[in-house]
């Protein structure tokens, strides 16, 4: 696809910002004329994340075309149609798209955008239709409608959840359930009744929550994961644990922040190789070197899947009668990760990693992490503008 022009891209950043997801295709002088044009690998990807289509598993031939409703939109007016997705019998069945009555109002070399909400297709064209003056207009429109319906839904979850939490912020400080640093998280989960996440599946309906208090500038959870452990040299936490750990009461533990800045007491560090794609922990000593490794395509995937949209809730902690409590207070809400961003920030150490591995006095070997934690000022460069709630209102 062609290089998008400025004023295609503020088209762009104006829909994404109305939680609009799309993709986009450019169709060609020839493809108009024959009523045909490839799917291209980000409308495949598209189409496959949505649940709408997977090319892989059609079968090549016309009686295996798939039909789905489709809206062109043209501004004031629209106009209902159908697509077609199908793969021929020739040309080793390479995928294939086409929306009726596109030539009507394309050119070649336009672009257009394809959006899906209520069970089919939208399409406009991104190079020739103002959007901004129509969704901005004070007289309604489908084009201005199914924005607003879009950017509704999206939003549906996440303004019942922030209904919740005020609720609990405006009833008043929450007792702390357990007197240890994950009191915050586990005390507003109790209030707003959501069964505690051991799951590495965001915590309510697709949105996670990570709670904070308000008077620590600690770093903030991202997500566990464990190294890839075929890849590595060590492959166990326990024989981290064996090479690194030391005594602490009645366990053998290894509790440390590791970090691509600098060696740890125990010299350890990370490090990216971004020519194999992979964050690497090494250790000073020779004999050890590198000893775990973790692929850099896991961890954004990881970073997808857990931080899709978060609420980071900020408490303010006070003891009353002995007992810490909690008063919820804001919460800023961030979407969509920015995956590239993940290296560089492990690079500048404001990402780091911590080991919480022991051994009991049973011989057992229990592992927390390791967890991948942000320091506070990492998380406007690892989300797009977020949204920020007052919880007492």
């Amino acid at each position: 696809m062609r290089e998008l022009s400025n004023a295609e891209q503020s088209k762009l950043k104006l829909l994404t910002k109305n939680q609009v997801s799309l993709t986009l295709i450019e169709p060609t002088e020839t493809g108009l004329k024959k009523s045909i044009m490839d799917a291209t690998g980000s409308v495949r990807s598209y189409l496959k994340d949505k649940n709408i289509h997977d090319y892989g598993l059609q079968q090549q031939g016309p009686k295996n075309k798939v039909m789905i409703p489709t809206t062109i939109h043209t501004g004031f007016k629209t106009f209902n149609k159908q697509a077609s997705l199908y793969r021929p019998i020739t040309k080793n069945g390479d995928p294939r798209i086409w929306f009726y009555g596109l030539t009507k109002f394309a050119d070649a070399n336009d672009i257009i955008a394809i959006t899906f909400f209520d069970n089919r297709f939208h399409i406009f064209n991104l190079t020739k239709l103002d959007v901004e003056s129509l969704m901005n207009s004070t007289i309604q429109n489908p084009f201005q409608e199914v924005v607003a319906e879009i950017n509704s839904s999206e939003n549906t979850v996440a303004f019942e959840l922030l209904a919740m939490l005020r609720k609990v912020a405006n009833s008043g400080p929450v007792p702390s359930m357990v007197d240890a640093d994950t009191a915050v998280g586990r005390s507003l989960e109790r209030a707003l009744k959501i069964p505690m996440n051991s799951s590495k599946n965001p915590d309510y309906k697709g949105i996670e929550l990570k709670s904070y208090r308000s008077n620590r500038t600690n770093r903030k959870n991202l997500f566990a994961q464990v190294p890839n452990w075929k890849l590595s040299k060590f492959k166990s936490s326990a024989e981290i644990l064996d090479a690194f750990g030391y005594d602490r009461g009645d366990d053998f533990k290894l509790y440390c922040t590791v970090s691509a800045i600098t060696r740890n007491s125990q010299g350890l560090n990370l490090r990216i190789d971004s020519d194999i794609a992979q964050l690497i922990e090494n250790s000073d000593k020779p004999e050890i070197g590198d000893f775990v490794i973790w692929t850099l395509d896991k961890l954004h995937n990881r970073l997808k899947a857990k931080h899709k949209e978060t609420f980071w809730v900020e408490a303010e902690s006070t003891r009353i009668d002995g007992r810490e409590h909690f008063q919820y207070t804001f919460v800023e809400h961030t979407k969509k990760p920015i995956t590239s961003q993940f290296d560089l920030l492990v690079e500048q150490g404001i990402i780091t990693l911590d080991h919480l591995i022991k051994r009991n006095s049973k011989g057992k070997v229990v592992e927390k992490g390791p967890l991948f934690k942000i320091k506070p000022k990492g998380i406007e460069l690892l989300f797009p503008p977020s949204e920020n709630y007052n919880l007492l209102l």
